[in-house]
């Protein structure tokens, strides 16, 4: 616990904004400690965009402004002109799969147009046996997310106070990207089906998205202590105990990716680098992401859009490895955000994600400035190092 203490402490300092020297200064700390420990590791420099919000937050404006000038096309009548329709469709339309292609992990198109790309930093690390043919992936990420009004938790503390009943009742985090996708959605229907209610709808949901993106987009980074040192904390801790003790039958491969909070921008790189070199058959993924919020949660999902439930027999494993640590471990939730372990998940490799969460299911303190050392539960953490390695010893025996 003393040593995942100053990990988090020595880091928090940095401001780690994605592809900023903040988060390259931040993995070669972590790259050294890597090699204290005993693992072969290295820094990868691979390139990639320093946020979604920049980007998302135009498209929203796109929408938006497609909105209002389809308003002022008018014919005569009570309608809109035919180039009114067309310009509130297509703008509409298409700021609506900018959005939807940026947050499911696709091509990144507004990216690659709105934006030049920079660089981040992955720490690559190994430990267990190297000749083994089973691989388990510890995924962390080592970068911090600016922050933003919409992360004040605002209706969440007010739920948990008035009525805890509703939030105990709750399985999933709201999903707020379908109400930033909502208004350029509203934009499109409204200029196509001539329903100025539904425009204007859409006018005022895409310019909120875009003041609301706008803000995020101009913050600093958060410490980021929680999320996510607390995961950078176990991965190393889990190091030093596996080279302490190594294992036979299992490699043990361990990725502290950079630029995570400019959605999943590292992990991506590192996929199209070496997930093609891993055997999915025989290649685990355990994300570990926010772990110090007191209670450790296994995700069953996640999905910005639409849900996706994680390899359900890698689930119960890990879950049968708590039970058999005396690890308390939640199960059921599920989370709208996206994490590192999407992009495994999505090709095809077995995934589990660790995260945590308070007594009402918050993550106290997530994308704010309060997100710092002092505020993390160690408790959680050091369950999180112990059912990692309890995971790992699982995978060596039935090798």
């Amino acid at each position: 616990m003393a040593f995942m203490a100053e990990v988090i402490e020595s880091l928090a300092s940095l401001s780690r904004l994605p592809t900023s020297p903040g988060e390259r200064k931040a993995a070669d700390m972590i790259r050294g400690r890597f090699a204290d420990a005993g693992c072969t590791a290295l820094v990868e420099e691979v390139p990639a965009y320093s946020s979604y919000a920049r980007p998302i937050g135009l498209l929203c404006a796109v929408a938006a402004a497609a909105g209002l000038l389809a308003g002022q096309g008018r014919d005569r009548g009570p309608g809109l002109s035919l180039a009114g329709r067309a310009i509130g469709a297509v703008g509409g339309a298409a700021a609506a799969y900018g959005i939807m292609d940026d947050i499911t992990g696709g091509r990144l198109l507004a990216r690659r147009l709105l934006m030049r790309h920079g660089t981040t930093s992955n720490v690559l690390a190994e430990a267990g046996d190297p000749a083994a043919s089973r691989t388990l992936v510890v995924l962390v990420h080592h970068d911090a997310a600016p922050s933003g009004l919409v992360f004040g938790q605002y209706l969440e503390r007010w739920l948990v106070t008035r009525h805890p009943e509703v939030v105990e009742s709750i399985n999933s985090n709201p999903p707020l990207w379908w109400a930033v996708l909502a208004g350029p959605v509203l934009v499109a229907a409204g200029s196509l089906l001539q329903s100025s209610r539904l425009r204007r709808l859409g006018v005022a949901g895409s310019a909120i998205s875009a003041a609301a993106l706008a803000d995020i987009a101009l913050r600093p980074a958060v410490p980021g202590a929680n999320d996510n040192l607390s995961g950078v904390a176990v991965a190393l801790a889990v190091a030093s105990a596996l080279c302490s003790a190594p294992l036979s039958g299992l490699r043990v491969v361990f990725v502290s990716a950079g630029a995570e909070e400019a959605l999943q921008q590292g992990i991506r790189e590192f996929a199209r680098a070496h997930f093609s070199l891993l055997d999915p058959e025989q290649t685990w993924f355990l994300t570990l992401d926010t772990v110090g919020s007191g209670n450790l949660v296994l995700l069953e999902g996640e999905g910005t859009v639409r849900m996706h439930d994680y390899d359900a027999s890698f689930k119960d494993l890990v879950a049968d490895c708590a039970r058999r640590a005396g690890i308390p471990l939640l199960r059921g939730l599920r989370s709208r955000n996206s994490t590192d372990g999407s992009v495994p998940q999505r090709h095809g490799f077995p995934t589990a994600t660790l995260v945590s969460v308070s007594d009402y299911k918050l993550l106290p303190n997530y994308h704010q400035y309060s997100d710092t050392p002092q505020n993390v539960d160690y408790r959680s953490v050091t369950a999180a190092a112990r059912l990692t390695v309890a995971v790992a010893r699982r995978l060596a025996t039935e090798a």
